[in-house]
């Protein structure tokens, strides 16, 4: 049912998107830094993947976010001009005819004096013959670009190489979960993440040619040859250098027209997002790693881009059987865990917890809440404990948190 009404809240927004002005100033959050997301033109689904990311950067607070949406495939373009210096980073979501010169120069402009830019996937397909294009964005696929373009890029044997060899630019292998390596462990963007962790079914970007100029690689991953990739450790994740511009360019998060969209609800998605737009727009990232970032072998989603509040997660418990994901439960100790040093935060979920137990959740869903009641509750916690023990299915945890919340008091 949440998958439905997620569909049709997605379908809603692009109903309203394909009719808005070439250029909006829709925003009104107030957050420190402007991005604009040009878009309107796609080989993927804009119209699914221009609200995601919008709902992704705001999600942060520090971003309100426009969108310019150019005309239609094969309309006139003479007028499309967005205001790029009114921003402190450009969002593209693009591939398509290409800009008028006023609009290209402007583009060019607005990076080489500083501004900051996010490429985002299918945008590094856009404007294969515009050269100063291709040096902003590093690395391009497709659009019949080859080795005139410039090399592939790989790691390999500890370093990043250059391989001049002629051939197509632009390739991936079926869709399917990879593990991202950080090769750049110190960088803002990067710095605090693990080493290695695992991405959502997602395109898996390779054989991508360019200038690659005052690039640098942050993440790769291996296009397994099983899942028809080329067996090298392509680019993921890249910054580039323009004048004093800086960019960030992601190849990950593919996203379909309908439906749920893994790639995007990757938590390693959206964080690297986030941290790299923060990246481009400052030179610097405040942004905390979340606890619920994935492991090597572990995925993490957030389907609403963010993390849940307390409420959604307890909504999301509330019908939790033996067998279902064990992500909001988890969710919830990790939440727990990182207010631990916060006595009010701490107050705050005790009472929510009681509230829960109160509720009408599944047995199973309130023994798992009451081992969390176990560790942090308090007196208060008394009352609904001791009406839980005269219930054959919750009494045995019920009579655990209560021995521990005493012996916490008497010790």
């Amino acid at each position: 049912m949440k998958t439905i009404f997620r569909s049709i809240f997605i379908l809603i927004i692009a109903i309203g998107l394909l009719a808005i002005p070439a250029c909006q100033n829709d925003s009104e959050i107030n957050a420190p830094y402007k991005a604009l997301i040009v878009t309107g033109q796609n080989n993927h689904s804009w119209e699914a993947s221009t609200p995601i990311l919008k709902e992704i950067l705001e999600n942060t607070q520090l971003f309100a976010c426009d969108i310019a949406k150019s005309p239609a495939q094969g309309e006139d373009m003479s007028d499309y001009s967005p205001i790029f210096t009114d921003y402190d980073v450009i969002v593209l979501d693009y591939t398509g005819d290409a800009w008028p010169e006023k609009t290209q120069t402007a583009f060019l402009e607005y990076v080489d004096a500083g501004g900051g830019v996010v490429v985002y996937h299918a945008a590094n397909n856009a404007f294969p013959d515009w050269k100063e294009f291709n040096k902003v964005i590093g690395l391009g696929g497709w659009g019949d670009r080859n080795e005139k373009n410039g090399p592939y890029v790989r790691w390999k044997n500890g370093e990043i190489t250059r391989d001049l060899s002629s051939g197509r630019a632009g390739s991936h292998g079926e869709q399917h979960a990879f593990v991202v390596t950080i090769r750049e462990k110190d960088h803002p963007i990067t710095k605090g993440m693990p080493e290695t962790w695992l991405h959502a079914q997602d395109e898996l970007y390779s054989e991508l040619r360019g200038p690659a100029e005052n690039m640098t690689v942050l993440a790769t991953a291996f296009a397994d040859t099983a899942k028809g990739g080329t067996g090298e450790n392509e680019p993921a994740l890249m910054t580039i250098k323009y004048g004093e511009g800086r960019v960030f360019h992601t190849t990950l998060g593919h996203v379909t027209g309908t439906g749920r969209h893994p790639a995007v609800e990757c938590v390693g998605f959206i964080v690297t997002l986030q941290r790299g737009a923060e990246w481009a727009a400052t030179g610097d990232v405040l942004q905390e790693i979340p606890i619920a970032f994935p492991g090597h072998n572990s995925l993490s989603s957030w389907d609403k881009f963010r993390p849940y509040t307390l409420d959604e997660l307890l909504e999301c418990m509330e019908e939790y059987m033996p067998g279902d994901s064990r992500v909001c439960l988890q969710d919830l100790s990790n939440m727990i865990r990182k207010a631990s040093t916060d006595t009010d935060k701490l107050k705050a979920i005790e009472l929510s917890l009681i509230d829960f137990l109160k509720d009408d959740a599944t047995d199973n869903a309130k023994n798992y809440v009451l081992k969390e009641l176990s560790l942090i509750g308090t007196k208060a916690s008394i009352p609904v404990l001791e009406k839980l023990m005269k219930d054959d299915d919750t009494k045995e945890m019920a009579r655990f948190a209560t021995e521990r919340i005493t012996n916490n008091y008497t010790n």
